[in-house]
Formats: C-alpha cells, structure tokens, sequence
C-alpha cells in the first residue's frame, strides 16, 4: 500500500489483530470504535434473539427476519429463518433475501472471504485481502440445511439447494442444485 498506515491500525497490528492493511489500513480511531460497537450490538442480537426458547413459536418467520434487518440484510416479506442459521455480521447489508425464501436450519451465508488471487509462497495469509461479494436469494428460493453460500452468488427464483451443500456460483431460477460444489440436477417444470 502506497498510502501511510493510520495510527489506529498500526495500533491494532502492535497487539496482535492482524486485519488486513487493504480494508483497515486508513482506518480511523472513531470508525474504529464504531464497529466495534456495532458488532457488539449485533453479536447480542444474534445470540439472545436467534435462539430464544422463550420466542420460539415467532422465531423463524417474525423474529430472526425481523434480526437480520436489525443489523443490516435486506430481507422480504414471508421469510423463514431457520434455528442456527449464521451470517456474515459484519457485511450484513451485502445479503439480500427474497419474499417467501426459506433458508432452513444451520446454513451459512458468507460475504467476504481471503483474495487468493496475489497469493505466493512465502506471504502471510491472515495479510491477505478480503474479497466482498454480495449474496442474493431469490423470491421463494429453498436452501436445505446445512448450506453454505460463499460470496457473490446469486440464487434465482423458486430455485431449491440442497442440503448440505456448497453454493459458490451462481444457480439459475426454478432449478434444483446440491452438492459441494452445488451444481444443477434438474430444472424445475411448468405447472400445465
């Protein structure tokens, strides 16, 4: 990086948090201080709202919707939200989620991930850059549980995954896919 690194991030890197100089390197001590809040929030939200017993007859399809718009997802009307889904707290408003989706229990929706692109021998992979990609789920799409969804891909309508698989491109609307990675078995018929 050409730019001289802020202070603050020097800081970080001096007690050992190894963020990536790309996406922290100029990062102020407020902004800083921010996010640290903001994840703070969230994680509270996420731990005591996703899974509370107590609300459990409104938690899939009025609470954990309603949470995730909290701390930033798009999220339509009518979606369910399974038990111990997880998402990418911190780029929360790179998920968008359609009217009607299911996403069923345990799945992960992953938005950022290491760029491998400049990676070689010899370099230190915790400095490496994220890649940020956005995850979009289509009206009345079905992800079975267990799914994991890797950044940038895009879930067409009324397409159902699998479960237990690994989403890491794109799948066309009204298809089935399953797999690691997920791939296309069948494509879903008119209704004649």
């Amino acid at each position: 990086m050409s730019q001289k690194l802020s202070l603050t991030y020097r800081f970080l890197r001096k007690i050992g948090l190894n963020y990536s100089e790309e996406e922290y390197g100029q990062i102020s001590l407020w902004t800083m201080i921010k996010r640290v809040i903001k994840t703070y929030k969230d994680t509270f939200l996420i731990k005591f709202g996703m899974e509370s017993w107590l609300l459990s007859p409104l938690l899939p399809r009025k609470i954990r919707p309603m949470i995730l718009r909290s701390i930033g997802c798009h999220v339509g009307k009518n979606a369910f939200v399974g038990d111990h889904v997880r998402i990418d707290s911190g780029h929360a408003d790179l998920i968008y989620i359609g009217e009607r989706a299911h996403i069923t229990g345990g799945c992960r929706l992953l938005c950022h991930q290491r760029n491998l692109r400049d990676y070689r021998k010899g370099d230190d992979a915790a400095k490496l850059p994220y890649k940020l990609g956005e995850i979009h789920i289509g009206d009345g799409v079905m992800i079975g549980m267990e799914t994991m969804i890797m950044p940038g891909v895009t879930i067409g309508e009324g397409a159902i995954i699998g479960a237990y698989s690994l989403v890491v491109n794109d799948i066309p609307a009204w298809t089935v896919a399953t797999g690691r990675p997920a791939k296309v078995v069948h494509e879903i018929k008119d209704r004649r």
